[in-house]
Parts: C-alpha cells; sequence; structure tokens
C-alpha cells in the first residue's frame, strides 16, 4: 500500500506541476481544466496516507501527506474564486427596470446534436433578449429560422467544421462584422446592440479552436484571439459584453490575463463555477462557456440551463445597466 501511495503521490504531484511549463502544448495546457478534479484526487490521497500513517507510522507517508496537502493548497487557490467563499466581483441587483436589463443565453449545440426541438423549447421558455448559438451548420440555421418571428436581428454564418456561429436578437443591432481573426474558418461575430433604454453596448461572440489533439496542438491561436480582443475592448467607450465557448476554464492563466488586460469582470466570481462541459459526464465538468462584462453592468441572474443534447449546457446571464 505504501507503494500505492507513492505513485499516487508522483502522478498528481506531476499533473499539479504540469502547467507550470512554459509550453503552450494541449498535453501541458488541457492540466489546467481539471483543476477541481484533481482537487478531489489529492483530497483522497491525503486520507489514504493518513489512513496508512495510522498502522504504519512511517516517515515516507508524512511527506506523501505533506507533497499532497500543497499541492491541494495550490490547485485550490486558483478555484476558490468560483466558489461562494470568495468576495462576489459583480454586485447583485434584485429590483431593476426590464428596460435596463439585458439576458444572453449561449448555447454550444454540438453541431452533431439534431434534437433542434429542445433548444428551441428552451429559448421559448427563457426568452433571451439576445441567443448566440456554436457549432450550428445549416441544418442548425434551418431548424431555428422558426425563432426568427421572435428575434428579428440575426446574423449567421454556418458552417460544417464545428465552428458555425449564429445570433439571434430582440434587439437592434448594427456595425455588424464577422471575422476570422487568427485562423480560417474559425469565425467570431462584432456587433453593437441597442438595449431597450437606448444604450449601445459593443458585444464580442467568440469561439477559439481548443489546444487538444484533434483541433490545434498547442493553445497558440486561441491565445492570441483572446488577447486581440482584449486589446480591442481596453479603449471601448461604450459598454462591453463578450461571450462564448471560450475553450478555456475560468481559471487559466490565459483567462486570468485576459480579464486583466480588458479590465472586464466576472460574474460568477464568489458564486460559483457553472460548469457547462461535460453535460454527460459528472465528474468531467468545468467553465468551458463565458461571459465577461464591463464596470457598468450588475448582475440579476446567471444560471446553467438544462441540456438539450449537446456535450454544453446553455449559460443563461441577465445584466442590469447602472451608470452609477
Amino acid at each position: 500500500m505504501i507503494s500505492f501511495a507513492a505513485i499516487s503521490t508522483f502522478v498528481l504531484l506531476t499533473i499539479t506541476l504540469a502547467p507550470l511549463i512554459p509550453s503552450n502544448h494541449w498535453i501541458v495546457r488541457d492540466w489546467e481544466f481539471p483543476r477541481v478534479q484533481i482537487c478531489v484526487l489529492l483530497f483522497t490521497n491525503i486520507l489514504i496516507c493518513i489512513g496508512l500513517l495510522l498502522y504504519e507510522p512511517v516517515l515516507t507517508l508524512s511527506i506523501f501527506v505533506a507533497i499532497s496537502g500543497l499541492c491541494l493548497a495550490y490547485q485550490l487557490y486558483w478555484v476558490i474564486p468560483y466558489t461562494p467563499l470568495f468576495p462576489k466581483q459583480v454586485a447583485q441587483v434584485k429590483r431593476y427596470q426590464v428596460k435596463n436589463s439585458i439576458g444572453i443565453m449561449t448555447s454550444n449545440v454540438l453541431m452533431t446534436n439534431r434534437d433542434y426541438g429542445r433548444l428551441i423549447e428552451l429559448v421559448n421558455d427563457i426568452q433571451p433578449d439576445i441567443l448566440v448559438t456554436l457549432e450550428t451548420d445549416k441544418r442548425w440555421q434551418e431548424a431555428l429560422s422558426s425563432l426568427k418571428k421572435d428575434y428579428p436581428y440575426c446574423v449567421e454564418r454556418p458552417l460544417d467544421n464545428l465552428y458555425g456561429i449564429h445570433l439571434f436578437s430582440r434587439l437592434k443591432l448594427r456595425n455588424i462584422e464577422v471575422r476570422e481573426m487568427i485562423e480560417d474558418g474559425v469565425p467570431s461575430i462584432h456587433c453593437e446592440v441597442q438595449m431597450a433604454n437606448d444604450i449601445w453596448v459593443r458585444c464580442h461572440f467568440l469561439h477559439p479552436a481548443p489546444p487538444s489533439p484533434t483541433e490545434n496542438t498547442k493553445s497558440t491561436q486561441r491565445d492570441i484571439e483572446l488577447a486581440l480582443v482584449a486589446k480591442e475592448v481596453e479603449g471601448e467607450q461604450l459598454p462591453i459584453i463578450v461571450t462564448g465557448d471560450l475553450n478555456d476554464v475560468a481559471w487559466s492563466p490565459t483567462t486570468r490575463k485576459f480579464r486583466f488586460d480588458s479590465g472586464l469582470l466576472d460574474p460568477r466570481i464568489g458564486r460559483g463555477m457553472f460548469n457547462t462541459f461535460h453535460a454527460d459526464y459528472p465528474f468531467i465538468r468545468w467553465p468551458l462557456d463565458h461571459l465577461f462584462h464591463s464596470d457598468e453592468f450588475r448582475l440579476a441572474e446567471i444560471r446553467r440551463l438544462p441540456s438539450i443534447g449537446s456535450d454544453h449546457f446553455p449559460l443563461y446571464t441577465k445584466l442590469v445597466y447602472s451608470n452609477q
């Protein structure tokens, strides 16, 4: 059993230290994703080692406990901000005028998912002001065309490469751009949205490619796209919203740098992780779908929505404009 404890401690130490390696390769960067799961494994390892110590009090086991404890503290450093144990970054409002609010629903539909009705039914139930769909191809575009009666302002970019993107809005749009910022075939939508109170909001809807063995072997393209958007919004005079499936977790160094450089706020901080991926495997979940905003907004509501048959849960966020 001591040999088992040695192996488990070594493995957990290795995957804890892996993200510190100065590399953008997916083998290194992907260990930033399951920090919560690693915390659970580290805590379990500590309990096992303590249990073994009761029967065989040897120095080696004490060292394993110490190593695991330090690793656990390091992992918690990254994830604790996304729990109620941390101060809220964005103030909550309960009373507000509807005209000052904007509700945004983002949904990575999984291109091969053909259960169109579940998303349409959910949209009709939630009634967001804006719906952003990702991984939508021409078949999804045709299926969702029924929404246009309620969402007359649309931007459509169907693709069959997992990077199609569609925007449905009740609110007026202007200065619409569909850009392939870094990679051909990986578009994003950038526009201005007029809220019911006549305030214009600059919005960026993103879906960069992830670092993975089947996509980009390195995170370079994703990281550059986020850096470019951060630089673009840094000097913007209008209120800002950035949302989408960023293929990055909320606590990664890349996303932290994006928040710092852009000056945008994350309403999840101090509230919860709102894990949107993977919908089918409860133990393998982390927050891949995000919404960030400028400090003109307060939070009315944020929640993960029910499954629509995709590998992602939809995310719904309602913000309230405040000039105070």
